[in-house]
């Protein structure tokens, strides 16, 4: 049995909140990067390239990426052979995130009630997800998720007489629906199978897998490649002015079902899909 204090959770989740704000993932950047020279329209490659001057300032003067820094959503993987120590885990993941978003001087998002609102003050409580996994570590990701994206999110409860061109229109159309308001070019993460909230948890894990892998079942990563190609056909474009680039990756996880059903969710991320992780 290995022990790992809470107070190192607690550390850990404050710096990887300042970083994923700050920095975007490696692969996501060259995408980016990329993107700016296929891009067919002129207004569209202006506008990625100030997308890509955007992150090296955000970089060079230690600023965050996007004004909203987000909820954090945080994924924890905790070994089964990890011994928690000190108090409360979720304690410490929420401590973690106070600092981050007050010593980072990032945006605080979060109101304490989804009617009666009133802000919290300090990003806190975080959406916490935590599985058990075999071994002696513990996986932190830090997932910001702004809700300029998050808003034109989608979930559909499909019957099994649903096929695959219904699931990639459905798909395209959430595209063609959110239009310039999730700050495209998009990131979309795509979830398929389970109940109606594990879909809805699959495509927001999605969200966390590298735009540069694609889905390991040859089928789905078929599937991957020809949503990205008719969603780019839509000429939304970079920040809704019309071009070829209007996603720059789908990423799909999918689940058992039951027999009746097919659910399909879609959680929109825009060009500044956050993520940072760290291994305890």
């Amino acid at each position: 049995m290995r022990e790992i204090s809470v107070r190192r959770i607690a550390d850990e989740i404050r710096r990887l909140c300042i970083e994923a704000n700050r920095v975007l993932p490696e692969d996501l950047e060259k995408v980016i990067r990329a993107a700016e020279k296929t891009e067919t329209s002129a207004i569209g490659r202006s506008i990625l390239a100030d997308l890509s001057a955007n992150l090296d300032a955000a970089r060079e003067c230690s600023l965050p990426v996007c004004q909203d820094t987000g909820m954090a959503v945080v994924f924890a993987e905790v070994g089964q052979e990890v011994h928690l120590t000190g108090g409360s885990f979720e304690d410490a993941v929420n401590e973690g995130v106070r600092r981050g978003y007050l010593d980072g001087l990032l945006r605080c998002s979060v109101v304490a009630d989804p009617i009666r609102r009133g802000n919290t003050g300090d990003n806190t409580p975080a959406v916490l997800h935590t599985r058990i996994v075999p071994g002696d570590r513990l996986k932190l990701t830090v997932a910001p998720k702004g809700f300029g994206s998050e808003n034109m999110s989608r979930i559909k409860m499909f019957t099994p007489a649903a096929d695959e061109d219904d699931i990639v229109g459905f798909v395209e159309e959430t595209v063609r629906i959110a239009g310039g308001n999730p700050c495209p070019p998009v990131v979309l993460g795509v979830g398929i199978g389970g109940d109606f909230e594990q879909c809805a948890l699959l495509a927001k894990t999605a969200l966390c897998r590298p735009v540069s892998e694609r889905n390991r079942d040859p089928f789905y990563a078929g599937l991957e490649r020809r949503m990205l190609e008719k969603i780019n056909r839509l000429n939304v474009g970079p920040q809704g002015f019309g071009g070829s680039t209007t996603a720059l990756a789908v990423n799909i996880e999918q689940a058992p079902t039951h027999i009746a059903g097919l659910p399909v969710a879609v959680n929109v991320g825009c060009h500044v899909t956050r993520r940072a992780s760290a291994v305890l």
